[in-house]
């Protein structure tokens, strides 16, 4: 059976996720999309001429939006990065200046190719605009998943592995709520070598911060982020094409708040297939419930500025 992925947006982002799929032979045939007819036909040339030197082959299908009708998966990975630039303040939500308007053309689009498959949502800011996709198309929530703070565990990972000096891949726990500002590290979930992290007398708020920054120092330096995120998504991805039934913190939605937060699941060929239930302190609760509140809040004005042009 083949394995199919679309990917909306061709930029930075898309571009590696598509490598990094490629280079892991997890998709037999791609198709790109993006409003630059000359970028993604460029970007489809450029991955033909890697063929002969990768060890997987894929196939690569341009700017066709019905060859999504049997696609497995479709990546939003729309956005405009620059605008961060603009920005004093460095904050995602200066994104949805652009990306509110793209996703109700998008979501249109993906309707009417009749695509039955699991969207994965990358743009910016997160939480927000998966939320406005699942709204706008009306696809079942299950089968409608943010990216989250995947990324943000795995910064997590990162900083306390340098820390400890071990692996990131040896550090257990989470990151949740949103993808942006209002998130945190829950640090009752976190366990290096099977002891809690409080075994370790490390400066928790320090690392919460580097961890809440790190995206905002990847871009002060090349101006986008790619590698991380693109590693985030390519892993989601897989989880779906290979039916894994794997515990990831993804932006998943939460009837409990109304919109779409990050917090831990169980990824599927279908999506979301079980929850999970992390016990949060009294503290963390109520850092998640109001890291909620800001996406619901920003969620709703978003709906209401586009109702009312």
């Amino acid at each position: 059976m083949t394995r199919k992925v679309g990917i909306i947006g061709l930029g930075h982002v898309g571009a590696a996720i598509a490598h990094s799929l490629s280079a892991q032979g997890a998709v037999d045939e791609f198709v790109f999309i993006d409003i630059d007819e000359a970028k993604v036909t460029a970007e489809a040339l450029d991955f033909e001429d890697a063929k002969a030197n990768l060890e997987y082959n894929a196939n690569y299908v341009v700017n066709d939006w019905d060859a999504l009708a049997d696609a497995d998966v479709v990546i939003s990975s729309v956005g405009k990065i620059s605008l961060q630039g603009t920005s004093v303040t460095k904050d995602r939500f200066v994104e949805l200046q652009y990306t509110k308007y793209q996703i109700k053309g998008v979501s249109e689009k993906l309707v009417a190719s009749e695509f039955n498959g699991v969207l994965v949502v990358i743009t910016n800011p997160v939480d927000v605009i998966t939320t406005m996709y699942q709204h706008f198309t009306g696809f079942p929530a299950e089968r409608v998943i943010g990216t989250g703070t995947l990324l943000d565990t795995a910064r997590l990972h990162r900083a306390v592995g340098q820390a400890l000096q071990v692996h990131p891949k040896s550090v257990y726990g989470y990151n949740v709520g949103e993808h942006g500002n209002s998130q945190f590290t829950a640090w009752s979930t976190v366990t290096v070598k099977d002891q809690p992290i409080t075994a370790y007398g490390l400066p928790l708020s320090k690392l919460d911060e580097a961890v809440r920054a790190g995206g905002f120092t990847v871009y002060d330096g090349k101006k986008f982020t790619s590698y991380g995120i693109a590693s985030a998504a390519s892993r989601l991805t897989k989880a779906v094409l290979t039916d894994s039934y794997e515990e990831l913190p993804v932006s998943n939605y939460r009837s409990e708040y109304g919109v779409y937060v990050s917090y831990p699941v169980i990824v599927g060929r279908g999506g979301i297939v079980d929850s999970v239930q992390l016990h949060l302190s009294a503290d963390e609760q109520a850092k998640l419930d109001a890291s909620a509140k800001l996406i619901h809040d920003r969620y709703e004005a978003v709906i209401a500025e586009l109702d009312n042009e």
